[in-house]
């Protein structure tokens, strides 16, 4: 095993995946391998293995947690926050100018761009969904429980809107009462108290709760964010309108770095810079925590039979939430030509096998020449 990096290797190192890591998930993954297992050896790879999957426990982003925890398994406390905010900042700083574009009275052009990718973004979420199925599917317990959760998680996302942190935890408690471990009748997850509701008056309180449940209320990351900050940012508070987040999701996407950054675009429209920052900090601090205090309990973590039980619900009701969400963000679409986009990015994805990122600058594309041609 190599030697203990320093703070500057990390901040580096970490900086460049940051930088790099278009594509979520699975490339900030590869690229975390490559740097901790493959090149410095600094993690073997069982141990990444099963950091992977302990991420995949918690609420949150988990390829932001893996990248915190990464980095504290090198270089201890300091190397979590200098790692894990060398990894969330660049693509932070990159989503927030783009909202400034998007959000400041651009010109046609841009207001095309961001319709055209705007268009394709429900289809990324079924490829999203899709792409998380199988594995669950070879996990799962009880096939009729399975779909049972997947179907909950899907209509929760397309009908309930933000009580869908509510579902995915009630089929989490569901299955860890069915399988009911030994000695073993308490909740798992105490974070369930309150997961529906506000925090109160005034902006920036509504601002940092809507940025709380997407950060430490929401299992599977990615797409199960969307229900959760739709109906706030959209039809609760109305601080942006249903095509301005379809933009925000798409730049999500577009930008290096954790999916989760959209929310910073909802917090830029809620309240400019401040906002968007604010929205950052509270959606990343409970990963922060999580691994800072229950990095040393990793192992019994994922080895917990309760844990092991909650997730077998909450995992597959998570996915249907993936797929419910393509549902009110087609509804947000407002243009016929942005159906052919729809049609065009899912036949890319789902049977072409394209990139996100690819298939969402070709959706800009369309979009620009249209405004420009209409």
């Amino acid at each position: 095993m190599s030697l203990v990096p320093s703070l500057w290797t990390v901040l580096r190192c970490w900086g460049r995946i940051g930088c790099l890591g278009f594509g979520g998930p699975p490339a900030h993954i590869r690229l975390l391998r490559e740097l901790c297992v493959d090149r410095e050896r600094w993690i073997d790879a069982d141990e990444l293995e099963d950091a992977i999957a302990t991420c995949n426990l918690l609420p949150g982003p988990s390829s932001t947690q893996l990248a915190i925890f990464t980095a504290w398994r090198v270089r201890g406390t300091a190397g979590a926050v200098v790692g894990g905010l060398a990894f969330i900042v660049p693509g932070l700083i990159a989503i927030l100018a783009l909202a400034a574009l998007f959000l400041g009275g651009p010109p046609e052009w841009v207001l095309g761009a961001g319709a055209g990718a705007g268009a394709a973004v429900a289809a990324v979420a079924v490829h999203a969904g899709w792409g998380l199925t199988p594995a669950s599917w070879a996990r799962r317990g009880s096939t009729g429980r399975w779909l049972g959760y997947l179907a909950a998680g899907a209509l929760a996302a397309a009908l309930l809107g933000p009580w869908v942190v509510v579902v995915l935890l009630g089929c989490g408690v569901l299955e860890h009462l069915v399988r009911r471990p030994p000695r073993s009748v308490s909740a798992v997850i105490p974070l369930a108290a309150g997961a529906g509701g506000t925090a109160g008056a005034g902006v920036l309180l509504s601002l940092a709760w809507t940025s709380f449940k997407v950060g430490a209320l929401s299992y599977g990351g990615g797409f199960v964010i969307i229900p959760l900050m739709q109906s706030d940012a959209v039809t609760e508070h109305r601080w942006m309108t249903g095509p301005e987040f379809l933009n925000a999701v798409a730049l999500g996407q577009v930008t290096p770095g954790p999916v989760v950054h959209t929310v910073a675009v909802v917090g830029y429209a809620a309240a400019g810079l401040a906002g968007g920052l604010l929205a950052a900090v509270v959606a990343f601090g409970p990963s922060f925590v999580f691994v800072l205090l229950g990095g040393p309990h990793f192992d019994r973590l994922r080895t917990d039979r309760r844990v092991q039980a909650f997730l077998a619900g909450a995992g597959p009701a998570a996915i249907g939430a993936i797929y419910g969400s393509a549902v009110p963000l087609a509804r947000e679409i407002t243009h016929p030509w942005q159906y052919a986009v729809l049609a065009g990015a899912a036949l890319a994805l789902l049977a072409l096998r394209r990139g996100v990122v690819t298939v969402l600058v070709a959706a800009a594309l369309v979009g620009v020449a249209v405004t420009l041609l209409s």
